[in-house]
């Protein structure tokens, strides 16, 4: 999952992108308004969290904006602790939720969890492909009930893949979903990544199959036939 962080305090910003990038989320940050619409006009994401009280532009104005360009992008505010004027008026504009400065960053992280669901689609927050299960909310992996041993960057490949079961999703794609702006990943960095995955799931039966010179494929897991009755 990719989350754009728009907020001018250096060392918030620095220690809320960190956590997140520890708990496996690609995190990029912008320190104004302008640079944060500017980017979401341009650029996907699945959450933006967004301060109100920036320069150049405010937070209300970028929500209000992003709005008007038909985006549903969840969005969580951060807020003063006494400013429920503004806490109502970006609910108004279309924010999804809200935290008061300060916060805990446990509960921030449950938030965000809780959002990126709802942005795709507000499904079951376990996953099931074949004998593969995947709880999007504790992000852990299990095939028959044993808990696969992944990486953060391995288990966000595996949730692009499982969302996408049966599509083909480039190495752009993925490039874009698991990585920041900072970070120079080559095509072949994303090969290693998922040659080490394959090697952690196929022992269950499940296949991510190469296209090669487009990307990979998680294949659909076959249905097992059901029993066929013989006559008496």
């Amino acid at each position: 999952m990719r989350i754009l962080l728009a907020e001018d305090d250096s060392v918030l910003a620095d220690g809320l992108t960190r956590s997140l990038r520890q708990s496996g989320y690609a995190t990029d940050c912008v320190k104004n308004g302008l640079e944060a619409d500017s980017v979401l006009s341009t650029q996907d994401f699945d959450l933006l969290i967004l301060d109100l009280g920036l320069p150049k532009m405010s937070g209300l104005e970028v929500l209000q904006r992003l709005r008007a360009r038909n985006s549903h992008l969840p969005v969580l505010i951060l807020t003063a602790a006494d400013s429920v004027e503004q806490r109502v008026r970006g609910l108004d504009l279309g924010a999804d939720d809200f935290m008061a400065k300060p916060f805990a960053l446990s509960e921030l992280e449950a938030r965000v969890r809780a959002l990126t669901r709802r942005g795709a689609g507000g499904g079951p927050t376990v996953i099931k492909h074949g004998p593969l299960s995947y709880d999007q909310v504790g992000r852990i992996a299990y095939i028959n009930d044993q808990m696969l041993d992944l990486s953060a960057r391995e288990l966000g490949l595996l949730e692009v893949l499982l969302q996408r079961s049966g599509r083909l999703v480039s190495k752009e794609q993925l490039v874009d979903h698991l990585c920041e702006w900072s970070e120079e990943v080559s095509n072949n960095a994303i090969e290693v990544y998922v040659h080490r995955l394959r090697k952690k799931i196929e022992v269950g039966g499940l296949r991510i199959a190469t296209v090669r010179g487009l990307g990979y494929c998680l294949e659909k897991f076959p249905e097992s036939a059901p029993p066929t009755s013989t006559a008496a």
